[in-house]
């Protein structure tokens, strides 16, 4: 960030790290094919440092910068805790990727991915689909403080 601050870039939006407790290559490590609360309490701290390191830029350490942060964590767990609401009906295996939970081995090049992938929420073993992607952006662009702080992208990209 302090590179690209030098090079003249001055409004910055942060992601935090998305819950990967239920990630479909997590899911297919565990026995029971069930999330990981150790997986995500793992990134829970490292979202709140990168945030307290934001706090700290703002502060002074990149003056007259904005910085954002992201909530992808939150957002993430709220489409996997009502996937239905949020248009998804499969949130447990990936949609392109090789055995357990499609998520032992990620999408391989020439490999066919499932149908109707806009309902799934993993595209493969570790990342979200692009509908998911499109629900994150728009959480970013428009979303209240509980997702976007100080300000959402909107109110930046006003600035």
């Amino acid at each position: 960030m302090q590179r690209l601050y030098k090079a003249g870039a001055r409004k910055f939006v942060v992601a935090g790290v998305g819950s990967m407790g239920c990630i479909p290559n997590v899911l297919a490590q565990s026995v029971e094919s069930r999330c990981s609360p150790e997986v995500d309490a793992l990134v829970v701290p490292f979202n709140a440092n990168v945030r307290a390191m934001l706090g700290r830029l703002d502060g002074g350490g990149l003056p007259g910068a904005s910085l954002v942060f992201l909530d992808n964590y939150g957002v993430f767990k709220a489409i996997l805790g009502d996937p239905a609401a949020h248009g998804f009906a499969v949130v447990d295996r990936g949609c392109c990727g090789i055995g357990r939970n499609a998520g032992q081995v990620t999408c391989l090049p020439f490999m066919p991915p499932c149908d109707g992938r806009d309902r799934y929420v993993f595209w493969d073993a570790f990342h979200p689909t692009a509908a998911v992607n499109v629900l994150i952006a728009r959480e970013a662009f428009y979303g209240g403080a509980d997702v976007v702080s100080p300000i959402n992208v909107r109110r930046l990209a006003a600035l």
